[in-house]
């Protein structure tokens, strides 16, 4: 028999019935099941990848540290990857990953000092073979941007093997009472002090060329005995200073008024010097321009290189010029005869250049000689001795180097040197002008020119 299908509604439960109840129950069993494995999901992911700011996971902090720094936002993106390493979950290589970003990032802001940290911080997390080269290249970059140049000096001996890592700059040099002073102490100290000295110059000049002469000043230090002549002289100075602490010199009156006045003076400078580095900008296209515009300028006078044999009688000095032009050796013989004791032994040659139209270097004036000198031929015995105050010269011409115009890089410091001084007059005239104005200045000019009274204006003339 086929059974046939019921397409009728259901009756409505009677009332009272147990059906309603129930599956409402069942219901919210279901509500409560679903929404219990969601927070089970939610929890097992967020413990997989941990979120370390409001709404970003670790990977979405890394992305959008990677977004900033593409364009250009470094300092954000630092802040980001700050962030992702606040996660535990890192390994300790993604850690050192992420802290190297952070030191280039720093880098690129000019915070040099925060990314040789951050630099050291990734080193420690964890050695990778991949960026030692890179950390290495970036901390020695970031040294020289900061004019660090003692302190890269030492690290480059920790890194290269050049000395004991442990100990690189820690040698003791120097102790006053309990305190030591290692040699890294030293070259601070050193480094210090060619700062201060080129203070008043690097408001004019740029980075490269402001490190480029800190090296060079550096450069004087190298010697051990310009390091001790340094360290003896601070030494001194730190004693000195120290004593008059002890004896109160700084509560004298006069004393006072004297740090008074060194106080004025180096703070007025010092606000002068960064007026200056604000409104005035060299360029190596300036320095070419203002050489190009003033060659004349730089012009090399003629120079000539001789030697000499002094005799205290001018009969002596005729019969050697005439062994010599006989084909003695002049050197040999300014060895056996010559009365100078400080050219003899090198057969006579005098080590500084004779420069046309100045003082003629060991032998003085002599009237004529420069003239004669320049008007011989290398290789040539002038036929004639000449005298000065300390005897007669036989003098040899060795070799003539002619006037010539001297090249941009032979004078491209005495170039910035003028240049500077010219663009620091002119700011120093307009912002000082400024100041008086500001603070209304008025100078009595007649007051102070004024002419004593004549003796007929004079009170009691009659």
């Amino acid at each position: 028999m086929e059974e046939k299908l019921d397409f009728s509604l259901p009756e409505k439960n009677p009332r009272g019935s147990l059906a309603g109840p129930l599956a409402g129950l069942l219901l919210a069993a279901v509500v409560i099941l679903t929404a219990a494995n969601t927070y089970i999901l939610t929890t097992r992911r967020d413990a997989a990848e941990p979120a370390v700011s409001p709404g970003l996971s670790a990977s979405q902090a890394k992305q959008l540290a990677t977004k900033l720094s593409l364009r250009d936002l470094h300092e954000q993106a630092a802040a980001v990857w700050a962030e992702y390493l606040q996660s535990p979950a890192l390994s300790p290589q993604d850690r050192a990953r992420a802290l190297f970003q952070v030191g280039l990032l720093y880098e690129k802001v000019g915070r040099y000092g925060q990314a040789i940290e951050h630099f050291y911080r990734s080193e420690m997390a964890a050695p990778l073979e991949e960026l030692a080269p890179q950390i290495n290249t970036h901390i020695k970059s970031c040294f020289e941007q900061r004019g660090a140049f003692s302190a890269l000096r030492y690290e480059l001996m920790d890194r290269t093997g050049l000395g004991p890592t442990a100990t690189a700059g820690q040698t003791v040099v120097a102790e006053i009472g309990p305190e030591k002073i290692t040699d890294a102490d030293l070259d601070a100290m050193i480094e210090n002090a060619v700062e201060n000295q080129l203070a008043p110059m690097t408001p004019f000049m740029t980075a490269d060329q402001a490190a480029q002469e800190k090296q060079g000043m550096l450069s004087r230090f190298r010697t051990p005995q310009a390091r001790l002549q340094f360290l003896q002289s601070r030494l001194a100075e730190e004693v000195l200073y120290r004593q008059a602490l002890t004896e109160s010199l700084p509560d004298k009156p006069q004393v006072k008024q004297l740090l008074t006045d060194v106080s004025r003076s180096v703070l007025s400078s010092q606000l002068m010097n960064e007026q200056l580095a604000a409104k005035i900008s060299i360029t190596e296209t300036d320095l070419q321009t203002f050489y190009e515009a003033n060659k004349t300028k730089y012009i090399a006078p003629a120079s000539a290189k001789v030697s000499h044999i002094l005799l205290d009688d001018r009969g002596k000095a005729l019969d050697v010029i005439g062994r010599v032009q006989s084909g003695e050796d002049f050197a040999e013989l300014a060895r056996t005869l010559s009365q100078d004791p400080s050219t003899k032994d090198s057969g006579g040659a005098i080590d500084a250049d004779v420069v046309k139209g100045r003082y003629i270097p060991v032998i003085g004036d002599a009237n004529g000689l420069e003239q004669a000198i320049f008007a011989a031929k290398p290789g040539e015995v002038l036929p004639e001795p000449y005298q000065s105050d300390k005897g007669w010269h036989v003098v040899q011409l060795r070799q003539l180097t002619e006037a010539r115009q001297q090249t941009f890089d032979e004078v491209r410091q005495d170039v910035m040197m003028t240049l500077m001084e010219r663009k620091r007059q002119d700011v120093q005239q307009q912002f000082i002008k400024a100041m008086m104005d500001k603070y209304g200045v008025i100078i009595h000019t007649s007051a102070i020119t004024k002419t004593p009274e004549s003796s007929e204006d004079a009170p009691g003339k009659s």
